[in-house]
């Protein structure tokens, strides 16, 4: 379960961001009043959460279900295209992991400022810190641009534990590792963001939800 939301910091800020309204997003109630359609609408969505979340799977999904044209742009994607001398995150964070990090996420913003630029709307999947703002959440506004949308999906820690033991390559991470992210992630609660806890609910109830969080995210939008 998650830890009771704590104080937000610094006045509810993270860095370079005024956090918008936010918290639990709750799951679909039956027969409940619907939030307003955004499948027409043209956005940028930042799907936040530790390794094991669930968010590449849940980003990919959304993307191929919206009725106009949608990407998925995946920060460990773009990174993983760098074949020799990759900075592999199983052995450690140094300034060459640093650096190709961040040439991952220019890229990823301008591949997505260049399909909303061209009609296409997009949902980009990264790990993003509450507590490293010079390389999240200022960083993406200034790669994507202000109206960009961040949502945290963050299960409970045994289920990104199970998530991560099933995956391979340079996308497992130890135990040890994982449950540290997961760690640091629970910063967001307190934060303002919107918040998707997936633990008992399948992709398509997550997009769902997700729908939701964008939703109320454009009715009250973010004060970069």
């Amino acid at each position: 379960m998650p830890v009771p939301p704590p104080a937000p910091p610094d006045g509810g800020t993270i860095g370079y961001v005024q956090l918008p309204p936010g918290g639990i997003v709750p799951a679909p109630t039956p027969g409940a009043a619907p939030h307003p359609d955004v499948s027409h609408v043209g956005i940028a969505v930042l799907l936040i959460g530790p390794a094991g979340a669930g968010k590449t799977t849940v980003a990919r999904y959304w993307a191929e279900r919206r009725p106009v044209p949608t990407s998925h742009i995946s920060l460990d994607d773009v990174r993983e295209w760098v074949r020799s001398g990759f900075a592999d995150p199983r052995s450690g964070w140094d300034d060459r992991s640093e650096a190709q990090y961040r040439l991952a996420r220019r890229t990823c913003g301008f591949a997505a400022r260049n399909f909303l630029a061209n009609g296409i709307s997009c949902i980009l999947d990264d790990a993003v810190f509450p507590d490293r703002p010079a390389v999240g959440l200022g960083g993406w506004k200034r790669h994507v641009g202000p109206g960009l949308i961040p949502i945290v999906l963050l299960p409970g820690l045994d289920i990104v534990l199970e998530r991560n033991a099933a995956r391979s390559g340079t996308r497992r991470l130890s135990d040890e590792e994982v449950a540290t992210i997961h760690g640091r992630m629970a910063g967001w609660y307190g934060s303002g963001l919107p918040i998707i806890d997936n633990s008992r609910h399948d992709v398509a109830t997550t997009a769902h939800m997700l729908d939701d969080a964008v939703a109320r995210s454009l009715s009250t939008p973010p004060q970069w």
